[in-house]
């Protein structure tokens, strides 16, 4: 079940690690000052904190611009915004078959829309109607995912668009790479990082939701800021793919196997169920506290 709010469909998606993070932080009594994702994607994760009452404040951000601009623009326009949607959903409804692709591929190769609002119903169009919800830009940073086959497509979802608007009302959205992202946390806040994850496989390679890509060194890099947000006594929680890679980058700190319940493999006869991690300095943090005072 998709958290109220969330207006947008993405890859991976999250509801099975939603509810352990909302869980997670319930069980702790995390007395939340700030909530950060710099990773923000789909949000899915912020509107069931956001849901749950679980933070006084947020702060999300993205490095894709044209993403953390959509989000403004749902906070701060929604009336504007499904305006557009609504003309994109009466184009693309009254066409079938061929001449519906057409009109997807005619929006997704257009120049971008001049305003902010025509911009991000864009965005938000190609999200609703492209293959399996996916994000992909190439090289040049041009969104390059072919056009997907849906029957009746929620294009337009007015009451979900204000539902997303409310709570993204007082949030600060902004677009930065997530170690000047994570900069910005303190003591009290908590910060939730879903970066794009280590492939399991070179057939499942997939981060490219930028133009830069994520690679091993951006892992490494993400690593890095997590061990310093652990160092300033800063709650994290980080979610990737259960890969070696990953289990070794994270050792020492608390790893929870969580099951995805999709499989992997492009033969059908071989696929298997797979996990992910999610991944937590919450105990990290206890030991340095009692470090800090003395305690045993």
């Amino acid at each position: 079940m998709r958290p109220v709010g969330a207006f947008l469909k993405w890859a991976g998606g999250k509801a099975r690690l939603v509810s352990c993070i909302v869980k997670r932080v319930e069980h702790e009594s995390l007395d939340i000052q700030r909530y950060h994702e710099p990773f923000v994607g789909g949000g899915a994760v912020f509107f069931a904190l956001r849901q749950a009452d679980l933070f006084e404040s947020a702060s999300l951000s993205d490095d894709n611009e044209e993403l953390a601009e959509t989000y403004r623009v749902v906070r701060d326009g929604v009336a504007k915004l499904s305006r557009h949607l609504r003309d994109h959903a009466r184009e693309y409804d009254r066409r079938e078959g061929i001449a519906r692709a057409k009109y997807y591929y005619t929006v997704r190769d257009q120049k971008r829309p001049r305003s902010p609002a025509g911009r991000a119903a864009r965005l938000i169009f190609l999200n609703k109607t492209c293959f399996n919800g996916l994000y992909r830009v190439n090289s040049r940073g041009k969104f390059n995912v072919p056009h997907g086959r849906h029957v009746s497509p929620r294009i337009l979802d007015r009451d979900g668009l204000r539902d997303a608007s409310t709570a993204l009302n007082g949030t600060e959205i902004s677009s930065r790479d997530f170690e000047d992202a994570c900069a910005k946390a303190e003591p009290g806040d908590f910060v939730y990082l879903d970066p794009p994850y280590q492939p399991l496989s070179e057939t499942s390679l997939f981060t490219s939701y930028t133009k830069h890509g994520f690679g091993p060194e951006e892992q490494r890099r993400l690593r890095d800021v997590f061990d310093d947000l652990t160092t300033r006594g800063v709650h994290a929680l980080l979610s990737n793919s259960d890969h070696p890679d990953i289990r070794e980058l994270y050792k020492g700190y608390h790893l929870r196997e969580v099951p995805m319940g999709r499989s992997i493999n492009s033969k059908a006869t071989e696929r298997s169920a797979i996990s992910e991690l999610l991944i937590s300095n919450f105990g990290a943090l206890d030991l340095l506290r009692r470090v800090a005072t003395g305690a045993r």
